[in-house]
């Protein structure tokens, strides 16, 4: 019985939660990248091997690479993008030298991952990540300040978001800015002038422009990993639906299917999220696994619950929207049609117990996450067992 890869998210040696305490979740796999590297630059293999080694110490394997940043040169096609997409295939091979043969990354266009909230106050008293459409609203309004915001929410949304703006203090504002543009943990930090400058990069380029440039990019770089064995897993847009007038292309089933058939490369492949995916009332995700069937490299599993509005809060990994026992199921009669184990991770997790009085990246608080591992782990055998 081919069972899921146990991996958990790990930013390096500055990450609160050490490689010490990791072991003690009975993880076996890291999901790890170089944060250190500025977006474009190459990964030498150097620099892969003495990751790996402080892995490797610790007596771990080094699973999944999450991931390889995409530059925004590639996402438009413009400037340096060739040098950098030469350096995306070199680091690819690089990888691959090293042992490590699973590559994550996402072409979200200029954010990654956007929240609005990162301490969102659940009923037993831990704390989750939140999405809230009205503080996104003042964020874009009148912290970035891009042109024609306001229009793009709407007259009732933007009225909203003109009276929770005159409620919040300069305090208010500076927090909500650097939480929506919170990022990846280790790397460059943004600013909303930066933020706007970059987004207006994107001005003639609409959501079949963004998408070419999607497939020339996967069409280059699945190339490259199919001829070193090493798969490549995107990761959808977190959340799945357009920010900042900005595109987005990999939030539904209909752009996973655009995409490969594009580029029907087998080293082409998904990240499959079921929070980012789950955020959407649009995406049917066990169907959705069904159907991509070989192409799911690598899972991560957590879960949310939206309001009627389109907010949402990540819920408890059993909890929430998503039918995690029905997903779950999928993923084991995948493995079993595939004769492969797929690597997952417990995506997130409440800050709790402990972990509300010490410092912790967003989302990825130890001891929430050694929940959700622990559930998804029994409920992965339990659905093995009964088969």
């Amino acid at each position: 019985m081919y069972k899921m890869e146990q991996c958990w998210r790990w930013f390096g040696p500055g990450d609160p939660v050490t490689l010490k305490d990791i072991k003690q979740t009975g993880t076996t796999g890291i999901v790890t990248a170089l944060h250190q590297i500025p977006h474009g630059e190459l990964w030498t293999l150097d620099d892969i091997l003495a990751r790996k080694a402080v892995i490797e110490k610790e007596g771990f394997t080094w699973s999944v690479v999450e991931s390889i940043p995409v530059h925004e040169d590639i996402k438009t096609r413009s400037g340096n993008f060739k040098n950098y997409i030469e350096n995306y295939k070199a680091s690819i091979r690089n990888l691959a030298k090293a042992g490590v043969h699973v590559v994550t990354y996402n072409f979200m266009p200029v954010n990654d991952w956007t929240r609005t909230s990162l301490s969102y106050p659940m009923p037993d008293g831990s704390l989750a990540l939140y999405f809230n459409w009205i503080d996104l609203a003042v964020f874009d309004i009148y912290i970035l300040k891009r042109p024609g915001a306001a229009a793009d929410f709407g007259e009732a949304m933007a009225k909203k978001a003109y009276e929770r703006f005159k409620s919040y203090s300069e305090a208010d504002l500076k927090k909500l800015a650097g939480i929506v543009m919170a990022g990846i943990p280790g790397e460059a930090k943004n600013t909303p002038e930066k933020m706007l400058e970059n987004i207006l990069k994107y001005k003639d380029i609409d959501s079949d422009g963004l998408r070419d440039n999607l497939s020339e990019f996967q069409k280059e770089t699945s190339e490259a990993a199919e001829e070193v064995g090493v798969r490549l897993a995107i990761h959808p847009d977190d959340p799945p639906f357009p920010l900042f007038g900005l595109p987005r292309v990999v939030s539904r089933m209909s752009d996973f299917e655009f995409l490969f058939d594009k580029v029907s490369n087998p080293a082409n492949g998904v990240c499959f999220c079921t929070g980012s995916l789950g955020a959407s009332a649009d995406n049917n995700l066990p169907e959705m696994l069904r159907k991509l069937d070989s192409r799911v490299h690598f899972l991560h599993l957590r879960n949310v619950s939206k309001d009627v509005e389109g907010n949402f809060n990540e819920a408890d990994h059993l909890g929430g929207d998503n039918d995690m026992c029905t997903i779950v199921k999928e993923a084991v009669l995948l493995m079993q049609k595939l004769g492969k184990s797929i690597p997952f991770r417990p995506d997130h997790g409440h800050q709790m117990l402990d972990d509300l009085d010490k410092k912790s990246n967003p989302g990825y608080s130890a001891i929430g996450r050694m929940r959700g591992m622990a559930e998804i782990r029994g409920l992965e055998l339990g659905i093995a067992s009964s088969l």
